[in-house]
């Protein structure tokens, strides 16, 4: 199944992008009255009859929708240290996003070695992703914060964690997370987190979680972590 995505949509017709359009057009060639199925990121999955071929904005008609089209049963927040390297970072987000992530935030550490992110690519890797992996939730993308001010914030869920690989008891993430239906797993940076950024996620009620015997990078621990919850 070939999925496009598109927000555009009203009054039973759904108006893909000039990006959508052309891949739909140009590359697969669709024609008149081609069945395409669309995604919203919300969770609609939308059967659709193509009546409009224009490569710049097709237009479909809606013949079907199916609502919470394989909704996930937890909900997973992952915070990552953007990895010096992009292209580290986009891999675990078009990974993670394949294996199943609801919202991730890039956090400023104090052993960081990237403070810009370009989201727009970013973005793009998911919504890709999601396409890829036949989903029809858009993962929520969140700017780049400081640490303290994203361990102070206010999340409601049921485990928080945190990756450390410095000395100090650290439990399973299996442990922490299972059975729990909202989660949030925070990904340090290359040098690993501060013990005081350490001890404010503890007072903050995370709880420090390993991964495993070996050392990971940023990216893989950020994966290791997904696959681990969605089991």
């Amino acid at each position: 199944m070939q999925l496009f995505y598109s927000t555009n949509i009203s009054n039973g017709k759904i108006v893909l992008s000039k990006t959508e359009s052309h891949h739909c057009i140009k590359v697969l060639r669709k024609s008149m009255d081609d069945t395409i199925m669309v995604v919203d990121g919300v969770g609609n999955l939308y059967s659709t009859r193509l009546i409009d071929t224009n490569a710049k904005a097709s237009i479909l008609e809606i013949t079907n929708i199916q609502k919470g089209f394989r909704k996930r049963k937890n909900y997973l927040h992952i915070a990552i240290a953007p990895t010096k390297n992009m292209d580290r970072l986009e891999w675990f987000l078009e990974k993670g996003v394949e294996i199943g992530i609801d919202e991730i935030t890039f956090i400023q550490c104090i052993n960081s070695e990237r403070t810009k992110i370009n989201m727009e690519r970013c973005n793009k890797i998911i919504m890709s992703a999601m396409k890829q992996s036949l989903k029809a939730y858009l993962p929520k993308l969140n700017l780049i914060v400081g640490f303290n001010d994203f361990i102070k914030g206010n999340h409601s869920v049921e485990a928080k964690s945190i990756g450390f690989l410095g000395t100090g008891k650290s439990m399973p993430i299996t442990d922490i997370h299972k059975n729990k239906n909202s989660h949030i797993v925070c990904i340090g940076p290359e040098g690993d987190f501060s013990i005081e950024e350490v001890q404010l996620a503890k007072e903050n009620g995370f709880q420090c979680i390993s991964l495993g015997d070996s050392r990971l990078r940023t990216e893989t621990a950020g994966v290791v972590a997904s696959t681990l919850i969605n089991l």
